[in-house]
């Protein structure tokens, strides 16, 4: 059986799925941080595998960029979650607009 294009964008768009579900569905940021990372890691998958497929690198480059983007981001939002908890002692994202002055 050979592995295609198509099965490298279905488990892409189900990592998405899944990632989008959890922003939806809950409550806590932390579980939120993470499903918005493994919709991030599910669009790196698609643009490996086009890539891949078309013989150029230009999406692998891409790729490179977003998940340098992303160490920063994680320092920022992990930063910005601790202060959360700091101050409110939970984590849940309606205590987000608490944190306005």
């Amino acid at each position: 059986m050979n592995v295609g294009l198509e099965h490298y964008l279905v488990v892409s768009a189900l990592l998405f799925a899944l990632g989008l579900l959890g922003v939806i569905t809950r409550r806590n940021l932390l579980v939120v941080y993470m499903s918005l990372e493994l919709m991030l890691n599910s669009a790196n998958l698609a643009l490996v595998s086009f890539s891949r497929f078309n013989d150029n690198l230009n999406g692998q480059v891409m790729v490179f960029f977003i998940i340098t983007v992303a160490a920063a981001e994680v320092a920022v939002g992990l930063a910005l979650i601790v202060a959360l908890y700091r101050k409110r002692q939970s984590a849940h994202v309606e205590d987000l607009t608490s944190m306005k002055l």
